[in-house]
């Protein structure tokens, strides 16, 4: 499937972005693991987060929809998982996966994980090894980092795992292993990584204690069904907003939007860049802070991308390479070694495909150097079966000379379903 771009002459309008996707899987989890009903709405109805409704069907909860955005989950309580009668196939999702593990890791039974040919190239041992040492037991490929993967689950012992990276991933597979054993389980994090796990399992009864980047679970707690409003991905509104700061004239107002202080490294970035960037009508929902943001184009300018603030916009880099591109002066993106084990590489991705448009980029061991300022003319774009890649590419093509097709664009519902319907809406041609 191809997607066309055509340049615009700005972006304007008020759109509401699909529910976020990693609260949407830890919903579902959490969901299926607790006593009572849990209703979910604004619920993602991407491939990947349809693939975890799946897998937790396949273990024996029954779960309704979801419909238009609604799941209604009838919780088995932390023991009621049954053994899969067939292979729990996670599709294109690591989330999946990662997190999937870590509540395997406690159940008394065996089942098998696998996944599609990009997932089965991504690495695994970063979890298996901290859940190895909990005592559950794993039997993969290249030493139990690759996919398909057994897993023979069991009595669980509690750890307290000091991350050589700031994951995610990680951190969750660790602490719903930890739901399963006996006494404190807890993560200690180079820097702090998104804290959705965290907050939800607090949500649903579970008693966690954040002290710095360290994060601390009582084991065996009674989780309890919830109602849960998902908020609006702002890795999904990341395209649409650099797809309106790159163009001058433009004002999008994006409703309903997490932003989480460990998601929102994107606005600190385009606010560094120079870009128009109001945070408006916050709030809470279901825990997470919500708000709505307005963002008007700019001239943006060059910046420097590191430490820290990777983990807070780790996906939203392919896009940030965009706005790069098109912003003047130099942006250096560094520590970001991490994008090399994502969907695809997408160092060597964002790199080749930016160069496509006539963009002056240059791969680093960890990241990027971006020469912004270049006039980009419309071209041929390869999504490698990389949701961001094409996204990120067809917000390139927006402010490019000439057409602009992504090939490959059938993978971008995995996180954005009605993304090409969106930039649309919103085009000024």
């Amino acid at each position: 499937m191809e997607l066309v771009i055509n340049p615009v002459h700005k972006l304007q309008g008020t759109l509401a972005v699909p529910g976020d996707k990693s609260i949407s899987h830890r919903a579902v989890m959490l969901g299926a693991l607790a006593q009572g009903i849990t209703e979910i709405d604004n619920f993602l109805m991407g491939e990947d987060c349809l693939a975890t409704v799946q897998c937790f069907k396949a273990l024996g909860v029954n779960i309704e929809g979801p419909v238009a955005g609604k799941l209604r989950i009838y919780g088995v309580g932390l023991h009621g998982l049954r053994e899969p009668a067939e292979v729990l196939d996670a599709g294109n999702s690591g989330t999946t996966t990662r997190l999937l593990m870590g509540i395997l890791a406690g159940q008394p039974f065996c089942s098998v994980l696998t996944g599609d040919q990009s997932l089965r190239g991504r690495p695994m041992a970063r979890v298996t090894a901290p859940l190895t040492e909990m005592g559950a037991v794993f039997l993969g490929r290249q030493r139990n980092n690759l996919l398909p993967m057994a897993v023979r689950g069991g009595r669980l012992q509690p750890l307290h795992y000091q991350s050589p990276v700031a994951s995610a991933q990680v951190k969750s597979a660790i602490l719903l292993a930890g739901l399963y054993a006996a006494g404190e389980t807890s993560v200690t994090e180079p820097s702090r990584s998104r804290d959705h796990t965290e907050r939800m399992l607090q949500a649903f009864g579970a008693a966690v204690k954040v002290t710095g980047n360290t994060v601390t679970l009582q084991g065996l707690p009674r989780l309890t069904g919830q109602q849960i409003t998902v908020p609006g991905d702002i890795s999904s509104a990341a395209f649409l907003l650099v797809a309106a700061a790159i163009r001058p004239g433009s004002r999008v107002r994006l409703t309903g939007v997490g932003i989480n202080p460990t998601r929102d490294g994107l606005l600190q970035v385009l606010k560094q860049m120079g870009a128009n960037a109001e945070i408006i009508n916050e709030r809470q929902q279901g825990g997470e802070p919500v708000a709505d943001i307005i963002i008007t184009g700019s001239k943006l300018q060059g910046t420097r991308i590191a430490g820290s603030l990777i983990p807070r916009l780790i996906d939203e880099i392919p896009v940030l390479a965009v706005a790069a591109a098109y912003a003047e002066g130099l942006t250096e993106i560094r520590d970001a070694a991490e994008l090399k084990v994502k969907e695809s590489n997408r160092i060597a991705t964002v790199a080749g495909e930016l160069r496509k448009f006539g963009a002056d980029i240059e791969e680093l061991p960890d990241g990027l150097l971006i020469r912004g300022g270049r006039p980009l003319t419309g071209t041929t774009c390869e999504s490698y079966g990389d949701h961001r890649i094409a996204m990120a590419m067809a917000v390139a093509g927006l402010g490019a000379r000439g057409q602009t097709v992504i090939r490959g664009a059938q993978c971008i519902p995995v996180s954005f379903p009605g993304f090409s319907d969106a930039l649309k809406l919103l085009s000024v041609q």
